[in-house]
């Protein structure tokens, strides 16, 4: 198994999307004998889906890789058996979410990555869904009917973006009170905060944190203080 959990598709200095953590997708794909790359773009809203498929193929440009939409395919449950690798784009967590719902494509991802070895590379929504439920993103629910319950491929909670601050003379809820209020709600959880340039990485061998920039991932927990950590493995997370 390899679940690849971005914070974020792009940096400020980055050129393609992508193309902090490329190196170590690169590599697993080449170990895992990836060909075929699908790419889930149903988060994406102010963008087309083809746009964000041309953006990844960029990204993966001299790879002998085939790379196509979810959204090319007649049926999108077909399409995960055509995958090798599974990308899911960051966008509105919400909207991705549902999509997946929808198109009945929940179960076939777990079964893909958890029971064929199926490398997932999720970013920014494309990571945060890859907890028990969506219910730690910080987007704002612009669809109706909304589902929670997400692909459950980690026990915790992913913040994704996570950053400790507050604007002055604003009066709402941080980004840290808000994850404690979901902590009271749901007392047995934890929840990750990966900052921008890091991912998680989970595999045969367990759990691992990786940053490009060397910022610590922070874990809340009800009735504990906040820990910032820098080490980079989270077995006990899991």
């Amino acid at each position: 198994m390899h679940v690849f959990m971005l914070s974020n598709g792009k940096l400020p200095t980055s050129t393609h999307l992508l193309d902090y953590a490329l190196p170590a997708i690169n590599q697993i794909f080449m170990v895992q004998k990836v060909k075929n790359v699908l790419v889930i773009p149903y988060a994406v809203i102010r963008l087309t889906f083809d746009e964000r498929v041309e953006s990844v193929k960029q990204s993966f440009a001299g790879q002998n890789l085939t790379i196509k939409g979810i959204h090319d395919f007649t049926d999108p449950v077909l399409a995960i058996d055509w995958a090798d690798a599974i990308l899911v784009s960051g966008g509105n967590t919400w909207q991705l979410n549902k999509s997946l719902h929808d198109f009945g494509l929940i179960e076939p991802i777990r079964h893909a990555v958890i029971n064929q070895g199926k490398v997932y590379v999720g970013w920014s929504a494309g990571s945060v869904i890859c907890s028990p439920n969506m219910c730690t993103t910080n987007d704002m629910c612009v669809v109706d009917a909304a589902i929670t319950s997400s692909l459950n491929l980690v026990t915790f909670h992913i913040n994704a973006h996570y950053v400790d601050a507050s604007l002055e003379n604003h009066m709402g809820e941080t980004r840290d009170e808000r994850i404690a209020e979901f902590c009271i709600q749901n007392p047995h959880k934890t929840v990750v905060g990966i900052p921008e340039g890091s991912w998680l990485h989970l595999h045969d061998n367990g759990l691992t944190y990786h940053s490009s920039n060397g910022k610590p991932y922070a874990v809340f927990r009800l009735n504990q203080e906040k820990q910032y950590r820098h080490q980079q493995s989270l077995q006990d997370l899991l």
